[in-house]
């Protein structure tokens, strides 16, 4: 009986953390997704310094905890006098993070298209930015749903880091509550009831998109899960 009314008495206060973490995580996705699209377009087409400027950002984010990008942009960039709002260091960490991820599904979205609509394009006289514009882009975004869903459910659970910095977010609330009741085995069932009620929801969301924009005879088989270790 005491964990329901504990459950009542905090629950005001956990929604308004949630509030921050879908902020955090809609945001990410936007500005990581724009950015995920631009390297995955760099590594397939753009000249040999571009190829390997992009390859060179995949491989470093990929390559290194998400924490310790956070922690730099949050606390490394202060000691040189580039101070960042804690919400926002979160968000181009969150944004910087997943764009990597991203730009592997979409790349290989973009190159499990049929080649012999680049000769379909030339023939009706495309130049290659209207090719990518018109053919490939509207094709890969469709394809690498599946793959992009799982990155950003993951995304989702990962805004908990935010609260390293400071973030008011739904793990900062909770551990805040936990400071000051030291229920913390209470408080914390609860915060991760929340996560599960969110992440089942959008799950069922994001797979429901899946089958809406599914091109029949193509999908995302040949993308490679992500794996965060």
């Amino acid at each position: 009986m005491e964990f329901f009314e504990l459950a009542r008495d905090i629950f005001p206060a956990l929604l308004s953390g949630l509030g921050i973490t879908l902020q955090l995580w809609v945001l990410t996705l936007v500005f990581g997704g724009a950015l995920g699209i631009l390297a995955a377009l760099a590594r397939v087409y753009g000249s040999k310094p571009i190829y390997y400027l992009a390859t060179g950002y995949v491989e470093l984010i990929r390559g290194t905890p998400m924490l310790v990008q956070l922690f730099i942009i949050y606390y490394g960039l202060g000691d040189i006098g580039i101070l960042i709002r804690p919400f926002s260091a979160a968000i181009i960490a969150f944004s910087v993070n997943t764009a990597a991820y991203q730009a592997e599904y979409i790349r290989g979205a973009i190159q499990s298209i049929r080649g012999g609509q680049i000769e379909a394009a030339q023939a009706l006289g495309m130049n290659k930015l209207k090719f990518i514009r018109r053919v490939v882009l509207p094709q890969a975004l469709r394809i690498v749903i599946p793959p992009w869903s799982n990155e950003a459910i993951v995304m989702l659970k990962a805004t908990s880091i935010a609260f390293m910095v400071t973030v008011p977010e739904l793990m900062a609330v909770g551990r805040m509550i936990g400071t000051r009741n030291y229920r913390y085995l209470e408080v914390f069932s609860i915060v991760a009831v929340l996560y599960l009620v969110v992440v089942l929801f959008f799950t069922q969301l994001l797979d429901m998109l899946e089958k809406r924009v599914a091109i029949p005879g193509l999908g995302a088989q040949k993308i490679n899960k992500r794996k965060r270790q």
